[in-house]
C-alpha cells in the first residue's frame, strides 16, 4: 500500500462495532484492510508496496520465473529453483534470519488460491529450499478463498545451541500503566492477582518493591522455539527457567528494557532508548487512566528516534466500556496527529496479528492491543505478534568491530567487566581492542578474557548482539558509561566538539550560545554547551547550524548516530547523517564549520520543549590541539593549605603571584589566561587563613 492509499484509508475508513466486542473508537482501522490479498501491492504501489506481505517480494521476472503468479512455486524447473532459493535468501538476510512468505497469492496481490494439489506441490518447493537454507518452516494460517487455498508461513533461520535471534523491545509509558506487571506476566508464565506479584519479580532495589515503581533500566528476555513456542514457563518444581536455559531452548529471543514510567526519572529513561538501541518500543496506556503524565513524553521520544512503536492498552478487565472507548478515540487522535502521523490498526484475532506484523516495517501502521494482566485476555495476541517480530537492521561481520559500553560491574573472582551492544563486526575471545577514550582523548589496548552473552559463556558475538566482556588488568574506576571497545583498524579519535543542525519543536523562551543541556548519543550522556550558530537565537520552529563542545570529557561519536538533546523536560534528537561524512577530530577551539546537508527532521509528539539535532563532524585540522586539564579550586585549596603549614601566610601573601608562576604551576596545569582569576583565589584563601 502507497503512501496515498494508507493516508486515505486512515482518513475516510469508519469501521462499525462488531457484535460481542468493546465498543471501537471512531476511525480506529481494522487490519484487515491491510491484508495482502485484500489489499495487496497492485500496480499503483510502486517502490512503496510492502515486501513482508508478498509471496515474491514484488520483484521483477528473472530468468522466466514470472514471480508475479501464483503457480511459480508448483513444479519449477532447475534454473528457476535457483532464481526462488535465490530470491528467498535475500529476503531472509533482510529480515536478519527470517521472513514470513505467503503460498498461494502472487506478488501482485491480484492473484490468489490454489486448489488443494497445488498447494501440496508448492508446499513440497517450499520445504526443499528452506532445507537448502538450513531453516525452519512454520505454519501460521490457512485461508479458503473463493479461488481456493492460501497459505501464510514464517521462515526462521535454524540456530546453534548458543546462538539465536534478537530482537530488542523497549518498554515505556506513564506510571501505574502496567509495565513492569506486564513483563511479569510474558516473561515468568504467571497471571498477576491484582495487587502486584508479578511485577515483584522484576524489581532491582528494595525502594522499588516498597514502592511498586520502576527506577531503573531492568532487562528481562521471552523466549521462542522453533514452532514459535513460549519457553519461558515454570519448571516442574514450579520454579523459572533461568536465562541459559531459555536461550539453549529458543531460536529466537525478545529481549524487553524497562523503563521508568516516572517523570523524575526521565533522564533513565531517554539513556535507555539511546543506550540500549532498541528495534521496536511498546507504549502502555492504562485504560482507566488514559493518556495522561509522561505518555506524550516517551511516545515523542520514540518517534523522534525513529522507533517504530505500538500500543497496548491494560486493565480492560476493571475498565467500564465508555472509559475504555474513550481512551481509544484520544489515543487515535493522538497517533494520528501531525506530530506522530500513524495510521491506528486495533488488534483483534490472529488474522490480524499477522497482517500487522508483516506490514509494520512501514513504520507508518501503529497496532493496538487491548490486554488484561489478570485474566490474560488477549495475551496470547501479544505474544504471537512478538514472535513475528523481525530486527530492523542489518549487520556485517566483515565491519571493523565496535561495541558501546553501557554499564560496568566488579565482580569478585571474575574482576572488571562490562556490557552493552555490539554495534557492528565480530569480537572473539581473547580479541585485543582499544578502549576509550578517557579524560585526555586517548584510547588504551585491552584483551577480552571471557565473553558472555544473555548470561551464557559464548567465544564471539556479532553485529546487534548485547554482551558482557571480562576485561584484563584494568580497574572498574578506568571505564565509564559511554566508552566503547573498538578495533585496532578503526584507529578512533575522541572528539571534543561537534556541529548538528538543530530543530526546536517547543521551548518556553529562547536558545543562544552559552545554553546548556545533556547530550544522549548511544550510551553517551553528558552535557555540552552551544558554543556558536548561524542564528542569533532560536525559538520553538527555528532551524540552525549550531556547534557543541562537551564539558567534561571527550567522546566517541559518529556522523550517522542519533542525538538526544535535553534540559529537564526538553528533550532533542537527530536525524541520520550521510555515511561518507569524515571522522571528527578533537580540538579545542573553534574551527570555520563543514556545510551541512540539510534534513527534515521528525516533529515528536507533546508539548514540551524539544529540538531535533544532527551530529556532525567538523573539519579535519592538520594538527589538532593537544588538551590541556584544567586546575580545580579544591586542588588549589590543597596546596595552599600545605604551603601555609610551612610558609608564613604574610610572606605568602606578597609573593601570591610569584608563588603563583614558579612553584604552584608545575604541579598543576591550567591555562595562562586564568592567572588572574587564580590569583584573587589565592589572596582570598589566605586572608582567611589570617
Amino acid at each position: 500500500i502507497n503512501k496515498q492509499e494508507m493516508a486515505s484509508i486512515a482518513a475516510a475508513f469508519e469501521p462499525g462495532i462488531s457484535p460481542g466486542s468493546i465498543p471501537l473508537a471512531d476511525a480506529l482501522v481494522p487490519a484487515s484492510i491491510f491484508a495482502p490479498d485484500r489489499a495487496g501491492c497492485g500496480e499503483d504501489a510502486g517502490d512503496d508496496c510492502s515486501e513482508d506481505g508478498d509471496m515474491m517480494n514484488g520483484e521483477p521476472e528473472e530468468r522466466g520465473v514470472d514471480f508475479t503468479n501464483k503457480l511459480a512455486l508448483v513444479s519449477p524447473n532447475g534454473e528457476q529453483y535457483d532464481s526462488l532459493l535465490r530470491q528467498l535468501r535475500d529476503r531472509m538476510e533482510e529480515g536478519c534470519g527470517e521472513t514470513i512468505y505467503v503460498v498461494g497469492m502472487g506478488s501482485d496481490g491480484g492473484d490468489w488460491g490454489l486448489d488443494e494439489k497445488d498447494m501440496e506441490a508448492s508446499v513440497a518447493t517450499v520445504c526443499s529450499m528452506c532445507e537448502q537454507l538450513d531453516s525452519d518452516l512454520i505454519s501460521l494460517r490457512e485461508r479458503n478463498e473463493a479461488a481456493g487455498l492460501v497459505r501464510d508461513y514464517l521462515i526462521r533461520r535454524r540456530v546453534g545451541e548458543l546462538d539465536f535471534l534478537e530482537v530488542r523491545v523497549a518498554v515505556v509509558g506513564n506510571v501505574d500503566a502496567g509495565k513492569s506487571t506486564l513483563l511479569g506476566v510474558l516473561t515468568h508464565g504467571e497471571l498477576d492477582n491484582g495487587r502486584g506479584f508479578a511485577r515483584q519479580k522484576l524489581f532491582r532495589h528494595k525502594h522499588e518493591m516498597e514502592s511498586g515503581r520502576t527506577s531503573s533500566v531492568g532487562n528481562d528476555i521471552l523466549g521462542f522455539d522453533q514452532e514459535g513456542q513460549v519457553v519461558n514457563k515454570p519448571d516442574s518444581h514450579g520454579g523459572s527457567l533461568d536465562w541459559t536455559k531459555i536461550c539453549e531452548k529458543s531460536s529466537k529471543v525478545i529481549t524487553f528494557i524497562d523503563l521508568a514510567g516516572h517523570e523524575k526519572y526521565l533522564k533513565t529513561t531517554v539513556f535507555g532508548m539511546t543506550g540500549h538501541l532498541p528495534d521496536f518500543c511498546m507504549l502502555m496506556v492504562g485504560s482507566n487512566a488514559g493518556i495522561v503524565g509522561m505518555t506524550k513524553e516517551h511516545l515523542g521520544l520514540a518517534l523522534a528516534l525513529n522507533v517504530p512503536v505500538f500500543v497496548v492498552v491494560t486493565k480492560i478487565d476493571m475498565c467500564p466500556a465508555n472509559i475504555l472507548q474513550e481512551t481509544l478515540k484520544l489515543l487515535q487522535r493522538l497517533l494520528k496527529s501531525p506530530g506522530c502521523r500513524k495510521i491506528p490498526v486495533l488488534v483483534q484475532n490472529k488474522d490480524d496479528v499477522i497482517v500487522t506484523a508483516s506490514n509494520f516495517s512501514s513504520e507508518r501502521m501503529c497496532p493496538i492491543f487491548q490486554i488484561s494482566n489478570v485474566t490474560g485476555e488477549n495475551m496470547d495476541l501479544l505474544k504471537m505478534f512478538l514472535n513475528l517480530l523481525s530486527s530492523r537492521t542489518s549487520y556485517r561481520d566483515d565491519q571493523p568491530a565496535e561495541f558501546q559500553i553501557d554499564d560496568t560491574y566488579s565482580v569478585p573472582g571474575v574482576g572488571t567487566v562490562v556490557s552493552g551492544t555490539t554495534l557492528r563486526g565480530l569480537i572473539r575471545l581473547n580479541d585485543t581492542m582499544l578502549l576509550g577514550p578517557d579524560p585526555l582523548g586517548s584510547f588504551i589496548p585491552i584483551a577480552v578474557k571471557s565473553i558472555h552473552r544473555k548470561r551464557m559463556p559464548v567465544k564471539e558475538v556479532r553485529g546487534g548482539q548485547t554482551a558482557s566482556f571480562a576485561l584484563k588488568k584494568i580497574k572498574r574506576s578506568s571505564i565509564r558509561k559511554g566508552m566503547v571497545m573498538v578495533s585496532p583498524r578503526l584507529c578512533p579519535q575522541a572528539t571534543w566538539e561537534f556541529e548538528a543542525e538543530i530543530l526546536v519543536l517547543h521551548h518556553p523562551t529562547t536558545i543562544s550560545p552559552r545554553y546548556q543541556a545533556m547530550v544522549h548519543c548511544g550510551s553517551i550522556r553528558q552535557t555540552a554547551t552551544i558554543l556558536s550558530m548561524n542564528r542569533d537565537c532560536l525559538r520553538t520552529g527555528d532551524k540552525a547550524s549550531v556547534h557543541f563542545r562537551f564539558i567534561k570529557t571527550p567522546e566517541y561519536l559518529h556522523c550517522d548516530q542519533r542525538l538526544v538533546f535535553r534540559e529537564g523536560r526538553t528533550k532533542a534528537s537527530t536525524n541520520n547523517l550521510p555515511s561518507n561524512s569524515k571522522p571528527p577530530q578533537i580540538k579545542m577551539q573553534s574551527t570555520k564549520k563543514a556545510p551541512l546537508r540539510k534534513e527534515d527532521g521528525t516533529v515528536a509528539a507533546g508539548d514540551d520543549a524539544a529540538t531535533i539535532a544532527q551530529s556532525a563532524a567538523g573539519p579535519n585540522t592538520t594538527q589538532p590541539v593537544r588538551y590541556t586539564p584544567s586546575v580545580c579550586g579544591s586542588e588549589l585549596v590543597f596546596f595552599l593549605d600545605f604551603l601555609s603549614l610551612t610558609v608564613p601566610a604574610p610572606t605568602l601573601l606578597l609573593f601570591s603571584n610569584y608563588l603563583l608562576l614558579s612553584v604552584l604551576l608545575p604541579f598543576v596545569s591550567f591555562v595562562p589566561s586564568h592567572h588572574p582569576t587564580y590569583t584573587a583565589f589565592i589572596l582570598s584563601h589566605l586572608i582567611l587563613k589570617m
